[in-house]
């Protein structure tokens, strides 16, 4: 994560001229550098899957990597996850006003140890007070698992691994995908 230093608080303005991956946080512009193969392949993953729930069941739109989706929090204003759902009205061109209703976020190369584990921490929690209902924390080193948070019990989350069949409840009602196609 890189963070530009400013002088003046940044605004919405300034995240649509920013060239790649990048949220508004502190009043700061924070790009998000270029992922590997693993975690864009993860991300795409979700969202193919996402995808074609949305085409058989409706309810939502299914989001891929870096759709900016703005917020009104205090220290935030803006998240782009991994991959998403979303059953707010849409904007064409324009970034999506409000939060997603369920973000996955797929852990890169350098989303390990005590900072990182802070860091997601604390995005999650911003998830959770924008009105996210459901954050994957996708884990593809180790034990190759998927944590599920949900809003209303942010601190105990549910965990599949390979083999198991992972849900997003009740964000995105009536989708599954099988922890394994993850990690192909």
């Amino acid at each position: 994560m890189v963070i530009d230093t400013q002088r003046r608080r940044a605004t919405v303005d300034d995240l649509y001229r920013v060239e790649g991956k990048a949220e508004l946080v502190r009043g700061q512009v924070v790009r998000e550098p270029p992922t590997g193969f693993g975690p864009s392949r993860s991300s795409g993953d979700i969202y193919l899957s996402l995808r074609q729930h949305e085409r058989i069941s409706g309810g939502g739109v299914a989001v891929s990597d870096n759709c900016a989706f703005l917020v009104d929090l205090p220290d935030r204003q803006s998240f782009s996850p991994d991959a998403s759902w979303f059953t707010g009205p849409t904007t064409g061109m324009k970034f999506l006003e409000g939060a997603p209703d369920f973000a996955a976020e797929v852990r890169s190369e350098h989303d390990y140890g005590p900072a990182a584990e802070r860091r997601l921490a604390s995005k999650r929690t911003e998830y959770f007070a924008a009105g996210t209902k459901v954050v994957w924390d996708v884990d593809l080193v180790g034990e190759y698992t998927i944590r599920v948070y949900r809003s209303d019990q942010p601190d105990l989350p549910t965990v599949y691994r390979r083999g198991e069949v992972a849900e997003a409840e009740p964000a995105v009602p009536g989708w599954r995908m099988a922890v394994d196609e993850l990690f192909d």
